[in-house]
């Protein structure tokens, strides 16, 4: 079996990248002559296509990818599977996905809202995302845990809670702090650690974050850092926490929460989308019911969508574009681990098998594999 698999390559510290990059890592485990390369349209790219006679190409992203992973090598006459989330609604490429012999999500939630916008999902398989449980995993070592905590500027006798994204905000920040506002009036040994990759997008919700703090009189309890980690000290900034915190506005998996769950923290999320997936309500950790869904009649499309010119498209049915976390079930659940370690160990034990047992990358690799040689007849 050959194939070229498109991703954003060579990797980086980012959740398409490292689920290409994982995905490139499972499939040379099991034998498939794999070629990892940029979806971006390159003269590499080119040479690939033209020479290497895949028997198919596999491509990481979303809706908006297909001009550069469909198009581009149906041009070549080769099979391409693509492998795509989407952020709320899928565009104009109806077409391009139902003349597909196989397609690949990674949540039966993707998979819903690609059926929900007309796209034939007879052919749409749901993927999970792969991890490696091998390098996200617990850190025994106390001092060094400490160490970290420290570092950011949490007190010994301080229990920590981490909320990690591009923005903190898309991962339900907000949510958190009116709940964590509170608990404190019952509970008050406690950190959020709020942790965003640079940019202007995480910079202008981090003022609005910090307004909200000062606003809820929480202020001195939230800690934001803007900064780009590998994910090796990705590890040890999980493995510092002892709860980790992400009811996510809108998710079609929640990769780093699994990385979590890998490394043996209770999740606090919402009980939507792709945590609804991985995370096991009171057993890996909670899923906070949905209170509210901001949901759109109209929005302005553009060519890259792949439609004719910019205008705004007016929906048939409102679309759901985001929701927002029970704050009720959020200060309940959060309060439950912050005054119990047992559960806290309980939930980290049982979060850390659930994790290595279903979504370490040698694992959903290989139900990619098996999947393609079922549907396509490949060996």
């Amino acid at each position: 079996m050959r194939c070229i698999l498109f991703y954003p390559y060579p990797p980086e510290p980012d959740g398409q990248s490292l689920q290409g990059h994982y995905l490139y890592l499972g499939l040379k485990h099991h034998g498939v002559d794999v070629t990892p390369c940029h979806f971006k349209n390159s003269i590499q790219k080119e040479f690939y296509l033209r020479n290497l006679n895949p028997d198919f190409t596999l491509g990481v992203g979303f809706w908006g990818n297909v001009p550069e992973i469909l198009t581009e090598p149906q041009k070549f006459g080769i099979t391409t599977i693509p492998w795509f989330n989407a952020d709320g609604w899928v565009a104009n490429y109806k077409n391009e996905f139902n003349n597909l012999k196989l397609m690949f999500t990674t949540s039966e939630w993707v998979k819903s809202i690609y059926k929900r916008d007309g796209v034939d999902v007879s052919k749409i398989v749901a993927m999970p995302i792969g991890i490696d449980t091998e390098l996200f995993k617990p850190i025994e070592d106390k001092e060094l845990n400490l160490a970290m905590r420290r570092m950011l500027g949490v007190r010994d006798d301080e229990l920590m809670i981490l909320t990690i994204g591009g923005d903190v905000t898309s991962k339900g920040a907000q949510e958190m702090m009116r709940a964590l506002a509170r608990i404190d009036k019952k509970f008050k040994n406690w950190k959020y650690v709020c942790k965003s990759w640079p940019s202007d997008c995480a910079s202008d919700w981090r003022d609005k974050e910090e307004a909200l703090a000062e606003e809820l009189g929480i202020k001195d309890k939230i800690i934001f850092i803007e900064d780009t980690f590998s994910s090796e000290f990705m590890v040890n900034m999980l493995n510092a926490c002892d709860i980790y915190a992400a009811p996510s506005r809108i998710e079609g998996f929640g990769m780093i929460q699994v990385e979590a769950m890998a490394c043996g923290k209770p999740v606090v999320s919402i009980n939507v989308g792709g945590p609804a997936e991985t995370i096991l309500h009171e057993r890996t950790g909670f899923l906070a019911k949905v209170s509210e869904e901001i949901q759109l009649t109209e929005e302005i499309v553009y060519p890259f969508m792949g439609f004719c010119s910019k205008q705004i498209i007016k929906f048939d049915k409102p679309k759901t574009f985001a929701y927002r976390a029970d704050i009720n079930d959020l200060e309940k659940y959060t309060l439950m681990l912050l005054t119990d370690e047992k559960l806290r160990e309980k939930m980290g034990k049982a979060g850390r098998e659930h994790a290595v047992k279903n979504f370490d990358y040698k694992v959903t690799s290989k139900l990619m594999i098996d999947v393609i040689k079922d549907k396509l007849g490949i060996e």
